[in-house]
């Protein structure tokens, strides 16, 4: 009853079944992602998916089957699926969990699958929703280069055959933070790929990786990646912020001196320009993962654009004291929001902490290796 998985998949997907359809990642020379590094690109066939999507099923009735031993109908109880966690192995755990959740959403992995010949690709996914017929939302990685050499029909065939969402890691809009992280893709790349998707009506989510620019384009990044989303106009637009990851090749330049992170305020003072030159446009602004200092800064534009912006604002506004205590306190765990600076205990704990490490010359290594941990 195994069936292949791959090893990430998006924090909105949490509660999504994990099927996959390629392995790894084809272009895998992003000099600041550790992901794939060592590993292959392969296509897996139209069968092997196929009976991947069998054993799911399987898994399905021996999960509803126990259900019913238990006396519960076959519905996916908490009692049953704490029985499922007791007894049963790593997969039968996650499509038990899938289903308690409702059974509607499923990722698919790995890094590019819609690299896939087309006409596979459909096959595959009405395959899946017709044995899974509870799934309401299919939602992929895919890469602009992919996505602008797909045809606007392709796209409406793939969409039409149930995949609801791409996720685009565009990272930047600035053609020279592109070059130098070797991202394999343009701007005009990544208008083009995330325009196809948006008019064949399928859901886009653009991620933007703040503090990509460092020392070396502080502004740029921003300014740049404003104007690319504002040409795209996706459903989403979710904030990563860069963690220089040993292991990778930007790690090797900033081990060399070639690269300097851009100081965390910095990030802040650069996702306020980005966050207020994005116009004309409808997205969702999502913070939603614990990298991002502020994951407060969330919100429909442009009618929460003002909120947004007074958060950034209220934490640059805080003394440089302060805005040490809320650093260490968020990378450490301790802070999930800015409010939790008024909890006196914790904040005399982190205020501890930092004249501690800053008295040892610490201080900003420690945040920053704090930071990086959070991958």
């Amino acid at each position: 009853m195994f069936f292949e998985q791959g090893p990430i998949r998006p924090p909105s997907e949490a509660e999504s079944l994990l099927v996959r359809f390629t392995r790894n990642c084809p272009w895998n020379r992003c000099d600041f992602c550790s992901t794939y590094k060592g590993d292959h690109f392969s296509r897996r066939t139209l069968a092997e998916i196929k009976a991947d999507i069998d054993s799911v099923c399987r898994i399905v009735d021996q999960v509803r089957e126990r259900s019913r031993q238990m006396g519960y109908g076959g519905e996916i109880t908490h009692p049953v699926l704490n029985d499922i966690y007791q007894g049963g192995g790593y997969q039968f755990i996650h499509v038990a969990s899938w289903l308690y959740r409702g059974g509607g959403t499923v990722f698919i992995q790995d890094a590019n699958s819609l690299v896939m010949k087309t006409s596979e690709l459909v096959e595959a996914l009405r395959y899946l929703k017709e044995k899974l017929p509870t799934v309401e939302r299919i939602t992929s990685y895919a890469r602009s280069q992919t996505l602008k050499r797909k045809s606007l029909q392709e796209m409406v065939e793939i969409g039409g055959a149930g995949l609801n969402r791409i996720h685009v890691g565009m990272e930047s809009g600035s053609d020279a933070v592109l070059k130098y992280m070797n991202k394999g893709a343009t701007s005009a790349d990544h208008i083009e790929g995330g325009r196809r998707v948006v008019e064949a009506g399928i859901s886009l989510s653009e991620y933007v990786l703040l503090g990509l620019g460092g020392s070396l384009w502080p502004e740029e990044h921003y300014l740049e990646t404003a104007r690319v989303l504002n040409e795209i106009n996706p459903h989403f637009i979710r904030m990563r912020t860069l963690a220089v990851i040993e292991g990778t090749p930007l790690y090797d330049k900033l081990a060399r001196g070639e690269f300097q992170e851009q100081a965390e305020d910095g990030i802040v003072a650069g996702e306020r320009l980005l966050i207020e030159r994005l116009q004309g446009i409808g997205s969702e602004v999502v913070s939603d993962h614990m990298l991002n200092l502020l994951e407060e800064v969330r919100g429909r534009l442009p009618e929460h654009k003002p909120g947004m912006l007074a958060v950034i604002d209220r934490y640059l506004a805080l003394p440089e004291r302060e805005r040490i205590n809320f650093r260490l306190g968020k990378r450490s765990g301790l802070y999930r929001r800015l409010d939790d600076l008024k909890d006196p205990a914790r904040h005399a704990r982190v205020e501890a902490a930092a004249k501690r490490l800053a008295e040892e010359g610490r201080l900003n290594g420690t945040i920053s290796s704090l930071r990086s941990g959070m991958i």
